[in-house]
């Protein structure tokens, strides 16, 4: 079975068909710059040429940043604030006529890493998986089963933001060797550890193919702390899935 995933991010919007079964792309990635400032109006046609690239007219999934209940957004990170309260599924349905399931992104790429990557490892345990990019993305897996929307980037550690503290942003921003980033990372996957005990946490995003670099200076961490096997593409598949399996996240 093929699902158009859609993978929407602050800076690109990217899309490609799916074989659900093999997690595989059946045609190359196609990404378009998120117009600025990132309104429903500006994305939603963005996803309408994607589809049209693809001359598709299956379901679609659709990976968005922010919460994300019943296809219906809470909250909006790196686009604009006119998302809240917007039902993304029903705008993309209605602009492309395609069947579409909508989730947070990062529940959208753990269901990919979890089905298809180094997941498959720790099917019956309690996963941690997280996108580090810009900011923290995360998702909760209890023997494979998804609690979604956790958003732990925000949690506050010492009064900021987890992802203000460690996310791949600030790394760049303040130009942290991976030495000084990894010791902070560390700092706050401890405190995940601490909190929530799982068997694993995995690292997805861009910098898990860093992973080399900064995973020597996670210390004092009971759980295996592994980098994702999908990276980027991750987002797209794991949308497909939720479209193609109709997962209505709550």
């Amino acid at each position: 079975m093929s699902v158009l995933g859609i993978d929407i991010g602050g800076s690109g919007i990217k899309g490609a068909p799916v074989d659900v079964q093999t997690g595989e792309f059946l045609e190359s990635r196609f990404r378009i710059p998120t117009p600025s400032p990132g309104t429903p109006e500006q994305v939603i046609e963005v996803i309408k040429r994607i589809v049209d690239h693809f001359g598709w007219e299956g379901k679609i999934g659709a990976g968005f940043p922010g919460v994300v209940q019943k296809g219906v957004v809470k909250t909006a990170a790196n686009v604009s604030p006119e998302w809240v309260g917007k039902d993304l599924a029903s705008l993309i349905t209605e602009a492309t006529g395609c069947v579409a399931v909508a989730l947070n992104d990062a529940d959208a790429a753990g269901l990919a890493e979890m089905r298809f990557g180094v997941g498959q490892r720790y099917q019956d345990d309690y996963v941690l998986f997280l996108t580090i990019g810009t900011g923290i993305g995360s998702a909760l897996f209890v023997k494979r089963e998804l609690w979604p929307n956790s958003e732990l980037g925000h949690l506050k550690i010492n009064g900021k933001d987890a992802e203000d503290r460690a996310g791949d942003g600030v790394r760049q921003e303040k130009g942290y060797s991976w030495k000084k980033w990894g010791k902070k990372l560390g700092q706050v996957l401890e405190v995940y550890d601490f909190l929530l005990s799982p068997d694993a946490i995995i690292l997805g995003g861009g910098v898990s193919k860093k992973y080399d670099q900064y995973g020597k200076y996670l210390k004092g961490i009971n759980a295996d702390v592994i980098p994702a096997e999908l990276r980027n593409q991750a987002g797209i598949v794991g949308a497909a899935i939720a479209a193609a399996e109709m997962l209505i996240i709550d």
